[in-house]
């Protein structure tokens, strides 16, 4: 039905290097592919089979968990989107850990993956929603900072020169024409 790669990590791997929970849920401990190292683990890539019958209304959710912490989603693939790169930004792990009955050691990192309704997930890339956002949260840095060097109080309001966006939107564009790695610096 899918199978999965950790980019520089791993060989493809196929469904059974998962546990099947149900019909419609498969598990990969992360203890058997990298021991407690599991955060070091920072892409998945996921894909579906060729042939694979997913009803389009349907997606493959994939989540992640760190030992004692609840489920964390991250992304999903469709019929229509085969395929992504989704980045795993593993929670911290939980205040109590939980327990296994048989050893009694904690119980490693997962990866879960579901088929869920498609109109059902927020987005089918998390990680890039959270790096748009922290780009837009950078370049308003950016612009503070730079209107910050050219204010004047006037009681209770800062007052910037009327060019002020025109001078700032100048120096960005060419500082990020001088320097490509420039805009990389804003990036997650």
């Amino acid at each position: 039905m899918f199978g999965v790669v950790f980019p520089n990590r791993s060989f493809p791997m196929d469904i059974s290097s998962f546990t099947q929970i149900d019909p419609t849920h498969w598990l990969l401990d992360m203890n058997t592919f990298v021991g407690e190292a599991y955060d070091s683990i920072r892409e998945l890539c996921i894909f579906l089979l060729n042939g694979l019958t997913l009803p389009p209304d349907k997606a493959l959710a994939v989540y992640i968990q760190s030992p004692g912490s609840p489920f964390l989603y991250c992304g999903a693939v469709t019929v229509s989107r085969p395929s992504a790169v989704l980045t795993l930004s593993w929670p911290d792990p939980g205040g109590q850990m939980q327990l296994t009955a048989a050893d009694s050691a904690p119980i490693s990192a997962k990866i879960g993956v579901s088929v869920e309704d498609l109109n059902t997930l927020p987005s089918l890339d998390v990680a890039a929603e959270k790096r748009i956002e922290h780009l837009a949260l950078k370049v308003g840095e950016n612009l503070f900072n730079f209107m910050q060097s050219f204010c004047g109080v006037d009681g209770s309001k800062l007052v910037v020169p009327m060019d002020i966006l025109d001078r700032w939107f100048k120096k960005f564009q060419e500082r990020a024409k001088r320097d490509p790695d420039y805009l990389k610096g804003f990036a997650l």
